[in-house]
């Protein structure tokens, strides 16, 4: 398992998540890419744990991403299954869980400003935390020819993961109203959406 983890998360995080892996008795399974998710937790009928992360994750986001599925595991343990999944006992727990890792050993340091900020209050996803997402995603591999929402000039045209081509408009407080170009219904992007430019 340890060979395993050295290629998932940085170096000084392997001993930790081992021993969280271990004390939750997490069965984990590294996953191809899921475009709407990043990880999940699961409590199979037999009462076994299961957590899956993208294979496709950076580092820094894979080590994330494996600590918000073990805090849920770890939170409807603690409190039932009937707490909100990422409601206040979630956070708590997530925060706790993740306070071990959020040294300079193990996260860059133009990371740290931005994770300690994010975890003052978790989100459901890093992904909504713009500019944290953004600063893991330059760890990615990025793919060529990709863009974020916010790079583009008003009017743009631009082809999402699925295909379908949307017009970026206004900017609300923190996202962008596009339209969908085959039924002129509006939606909500945000920033760090990576989009693919047809016209500007």
């Amino acid at each position: 398992m340890r060979e395993v983890m050295e290629k998932y998360v940085p170096e000084r995080a392997v001993g930790l998540c081992l021993q969280l892996i271990k004390e939750n008795q997490v069965n984990l399974k590294i996953v191809k890419e899921r475009v709407t998710r990043h990880g999940d937790y699961r409590k199979l009928p037999n009462g076994s744990h299961i957590v899956t992360v993208n294979v496709s994750l950076n580092k820094y986001r894979f080590l994330i991403t494996l600590v918000h599925e073990i805090a849920h595991l770890v939170a409807f343990e603690k409190y039932g299954r009937a707490i909100k999944p990422h409601g206040m006992e979630w956070k708590r727990t997530f925060q706790m869980l993740m306070l071990p890792f959020l040294r300079p050993e193990v996260f860059p340091s133009n990371l740290l400003p931005l994770l300690a900020n994010h975890f003052r209050n978790p989100r459901a996803s890093s992904d909504t935390d713009a500019r944290l997402s953004i600063a893991l995603k330059e760890y990615d591999n990025r793919e060529e020819g990709k863009n974020y929402v916010f790079e583009l000039p008003h009017g743009s045209i631009f082809r999402i993961y699925n295909g379908k081509l949307f017009q970026k408009k206004n900017r609300r407080v923190k996202r962008y109203e596009c339209v969908e170009v085959a039924t002129g219904r509006m939606y909500l992007f945000q920033p760090n959406a990576e989009v693919e430019l047809i016209k500007t």
